[in-house]
């Protein structure tokens, strides 16, 4: 969910002369937007199910996991074709001397407006609802993601300037091969999501 300009940003932000700041403002921009996509999901699949019986509950279960399903194949697909012809956006180059409103804004909008996001919360927060679990067991998602995301100014807070060596490396690396990672992730949901489909 976040390899791409997500995470990168996250690299820029905290190799930047103002690290603490914007790198604090992205990553709560991002925790916003996370929640909000995760809990609409969840809320709009509850609604789908409604409060029929075990028939309906179930039919409505299985609906929502061809939803799930051929969104995350199409975001597998977008990935994988997106892979060699994606070009670092114009604005990444504003990042280093961004201000953290810039930088809130773009946690906000990066996880929330681009596809593969937009799918990956929807999968959680709609397979969490259509599993009958509460709205608590997306924390465990919205978390990790935070931490991933949070995961370059951690580190600038360990190691100090030993990490701005170090991150620059990691960012690059990760501007290479971050479709690699989008793919396990998105692979690992259908799965999840088609063995939940054919035991129901």
């Amino acid at each position: 969910m976040i390899a791409g300009p997500q995470i990168i940003s996250s690299f820029f932000f905290a190799t930047s002369d103002n690290w603490k700041g914007t790198s604090l403002a992205y990553v709560t921009g991002a925790l916003i937007s996370i929640t909000a996509f995760v809990t609409a999901a969840y809320f709009i699949a509850k609604g789908v199910k409604g409060g029929g019986g075990d028939s309906s509950k179930k039919s409505s279960g299985q609906v929502i996991d061809v939803v799930v399903l051929a969104l995350l194949l199409f975001a597998a697909m977008y990935v994988f074709l997106k892979r060699k012809t994606a070009e670092p956006p114009k604005w990444m180059g504003k990042l280093q001397t961004a201000t953290p409103k810039f930088a809130f804004t773009l946690g906000l909008l990066l996880l929330g407006v681009f596809p593969t996001d937009i799918i990956s919360s929807f999968s959680v927060g709609a397979s969490i609802s259509r599993d009958g679990n509460p709205w608590t067991y997306s924390l465990p998602f919205i978390a990790l993601t935070v931490f991933l995301v949070a995961l370059p100014g951690l580190l600038v807070a360990v190691l100090g300037k030993r990490a701005a060596v170090f991150l620059p490396k990691v960012r690059d690396w990760m501007n290479n091969n971050s479709w690699i990672v989008s793919e396990i992730v998105i692979v690992l949901f259908i799965v999840i999501t088609a063995n939940s489909l054919a035991s129901s």
